[in-house]
């Protein structure tokens, strides 16, 4: 509320900008007026306050800056950004010197209010597109309750036509009322079928007829559809074969001259020789009347009339069933303007709510891109030096390497999380390298993964959540990604377990299906919680929908299903408010012609002794890369930065001590990964260069490798994948 509230207020801010900041020189002045004013108000605060009391005057100057940059845009919050961080200190500090002068924060600070200015510009233009689109919208609706004020005044003219007739034609009182009766009914309703059927029974009921019925006529067929058959008249229409859904071929006779606007009289049907007529007088009808309903000249329907006696309506019937048929014409056209209307509204309502969702999306990728690359430098560290213990440490006891292992998959389950960060924004590449997939096995995983989630944390509470672990023996394998169903597994789990706060019973449960010509595999997570009535089980799976309040970001439940849907599987929610939910994925089984297989990879080969340079910004990474580079005997040169691994580079060949392998990073402050490729090819073309980053897969798959790199290897690395890397170059290279 308070967020909404401040755009609120932000808007109308923007609404009383003095039209004074449309003068480019007003503008440009701003800066000097809101740096008087900051100063002022430092000077008022110095006079409240005691001597020797601080206060973050700052903060009225950056205040200033950023106030300038949103209302008088890039240029006036640049000039703010250099009277506050240069002019300023000039004017007060003694000696002052341009030296002096923090770059970094005054480089900060304009880019700071530049970004202000350009989010300042487009709510400024977004705003006046959306005045624009209001005003078209509007624009339109009155259009539309003109010509509908229009048609409601035709309308009401036609019955006070009526209602004055009425006293010249007493013998029309019944039918002028019934006319009336049905135009009412009519109105209150929107759909065409209750339009059509209200009519008919009015007919059976107060004209009255003993057969009616109304159809939809098809231009392109020359066919009627029986679209409404009156509840009286249903048996009738069994024995005459117009039951509704049936179809009439049009003849030559009454109906071919109805279809083309005409109100057709038929008043002995025993009389006619054409295939309707006949079809009606085999029920024992002796008469029957078909009105056409147009719009716009244009006949779409009929309303068909029938009576057992022959000469069984008069002229006033038929000229009331003429008019009625108008009526009926002219509801069933706003009937359908009604509907479409409704539906545009529909969609437009479901466009601007899948925008929205994309843009949140969109920010919230962009805000995962950054997280995404600092979290693969965290655990790479972890990586490696699991992997190494794994590797050299032969003493390790059993259960030192279970916890290895589970740690070692942890670590690959968060780094394709982190890959798949860039799905917020980007689209997933449409192929997926599917593996065979053993469930129960990862099931088991899930439970040890995530055991302080449903067994400790709840006793810390007094709560006990109890476990039953119903996995089935010798399932058959599916294919899929094992780190993304463990992932959607454990989320589930997470989620059963905020279900019980009180504690509960806690299932996981694998167990095979069989479908129509298929054979499934199924895992069910089950709570025994407090539930979901239907309307949240309904929702529960969109995106951003939750019931945690600000506990819950609503894309769990949302990313699982996303899972079952890239695996071709399914997934379904069972839940009974009070008593628990069941979330069961149902995963097709994998057969020989679509299993994907594991590649063999040949003996693990370590490479000769080489000299390595490894160049990144992260201490952790650097020494946890230098030790396991070092553990396989190479010689590792490591550089704090692009600049410094620049530097390094050259003089060792200077002295003739060349690199026979240079590791960089990509994202680095100031000389990044692609300026130290540069330098180094540079220098020395013949060098390969490695580029070890966080942003490796995607590098790779959009290919944006950039240039002067012989690999991209992803972060956390992998200590096979940099011998192999390592033995490629020295294969190449001989």
């Amino acid at each position: 509320m308070k967020s909404g509230r401040f755009k609120i207020d932000m808007a109308a801010s923007l609404e009383r900008t003095p039209k004074i900041l449309d003068s480019a020189i007003r503008r440009y002045l701003l800066p000097l007026g809101v740096l008087v004013l900051a100063l002022g108000l430092q000077a008022m605060v110095q006079a409240v306050l005691p001597k020797g009391k601080d206060f973050p005057y700052a903060f009225f100057h950056l205040l200033g800056v950023f106030v300038v940059a949103w209302f008088a845009g890039y240029g006036p919050g640049v000039i703010s950004c250099l009277l506050t961080m240069v002019a300023l200190p000039a004017a007060v500090v003694p000696g002052f010197r341009l030296s002096t002068v923090d770059l970094s924060r005054l480089t900060l600070l304009i880019g700071v209010s530049l970004l202000i200015a350009k989010v300042a510009r487009t709510q400024r233009h977004a705003r006046a597109m959306l005045r624009e689109a209001n005003s078209d919208l509007d624009k339109r609706v009155q259009d539309r309750t003109i010509d509908l004020a229009q048609t409601v005044e035709a309308l009401e003219s036609e019955v006070a036509h009526h209602k004055r007739t009425e006293h010249r034609l007493q013998t029309q009182l019944e039918r002028l009322s019934l006319l009336d009766q049905i135009t009412r009914a009519i109105g209150e309703r929107q759909d065409l079928q209750s339009v059509f059927q209200v009519v008919v029974r009015s007919l059976e009921d107060h004209l009255p007829i003993d057969f009616g019925c109304v159809c939809l006529y098809d231009s392109a067929t020359e066919k009627l559809a029986v679209t409404c058959v009156g509840i009286r008249s249903e048996a009738l229409a069994m024995r005459l074969a117009l039951t509704e859904e049936a179809y009439v071929s049009i003849d030559q006779n009454g109906l071919s001259r109805c279809v083309r606007g005409e109100l057709v009289y038929e008043p002995d049907l025993s009389q006619l020789d054409f295939p309707f007529p006949r079809r009606l007088a085999s029920g024992g009808l002796g008469s029957v009347v078909a009105a056409p309903l147009l719009v716009e000249s244009k006949v779409f329907g009929l309303l068909i009339a029938a009576r057992h006696q022959a000469q069984g309506f008069s002229s006033s019937d038929c000229e009331f069933l003429r008019q009625l048929s108008e009526h009926v014409a002219l509801a069933a056209h706003q009937s359908q303007i009604y509907a479409a209307l409704q539906q545009a509204y529909d969609d437009l309502r479901q466009t601007q709510q899948i925008v929205m969702q994309q843009e949140r999306l969109r920010a919230l990728g962009q805000m995962a891109s950054g997280i995404a690359h600092d979290i693969n430098n965290a655990i790479s560290p972890i990586a490696l030096y699991t992997e190494l213990l794994l590797e050299r440490e032969p003493g390790l006891s059993t259960r030192t390497r279970e916890y290895l292992k589970t740690t070692q998959t942890a670590i690959e389950d968060v780094a394709h999380t982190v890959a798949r960060m860039r799905e917020f924004y980007r689209e997933r590449e449409p192929q997926l390298i599917l593996l065979p997939v053993d469930v129960s096995h990862l099931a088991q995983q899930v439970l040890d993964l995530t055991r302080a989630r449903w067994s400790d944390i709840p006793q810390k509470r007094g709560v006990v959540i109890q476990l039953q672990s119903e996995l089935a023996p010798d399932l058959p394998a599916i294919a899929g990604v094992e780190s993304e169903i463990r992932e959607a597994l454990i989320n589930l789990v997470f989620n059963a377990v905020d279900a019980m706060p009180e504690g509960g019973t806690l299932t996981l449960r694998t167990k095979t299906s069989a479908g129509p010509g298929r054979q499934f595999v199924e895992v069910e997570v089950a709570d025994s919680g407090v539930g979901m009535d239907e309307e949240t089980r309904r929702r529960c799976l969109e995106p951003f929908f939750t019931t945690k309040g600000e506990r819950g970001t609503g894309l769990g439940l949302a990313m699982v299903y996303g899972v079952t849907q890239r695996h071709n599987a399914e997934v379904e929610v069972d839940s009974i408010h009070g008593k628990g939910t069941t979330v069961r994925m149902r995963f097709p089984v994998v057969t020989a012609a679509n299993a994907g297989t594991t590649e063999m990879s040949p003996t693990e080969v370590i490479p000769s002794r080489q000299r390595i340079l490894i160049v990144d910004d992260d201490p952790l990474l650097i020494k946890s890369l230098r030790d396991a580079l070092e553990s396989d005997g190479h010689a590792v040169i490591a550089a704090h930065g692009g600049q410094e691994g620049i530097t390094l580079f050259q003089a060792a060949e200077a002295r003739r001590e060349p690199f026979a392998v240079v590791i960089t990073d990509l994202g680095m402050p100031y000389v990044d990964g692609r300026k130290v490729a540069s330098a180094v090819k540079m220098s020395c073309p013949s060098t390969p260069v490695i580029l070890l980053t966080g942003w490796g897969q995607r590098i790779v798959a959009e290919g944006d490798v950039p240039p002067h790199v012989n690999r991209v290897l992803s972060k956390p690395p992998k200590l096979r994948e940099l011998r192999a890397a390592l033995a490629e170059i020295e294969t190449s290279r001989t």
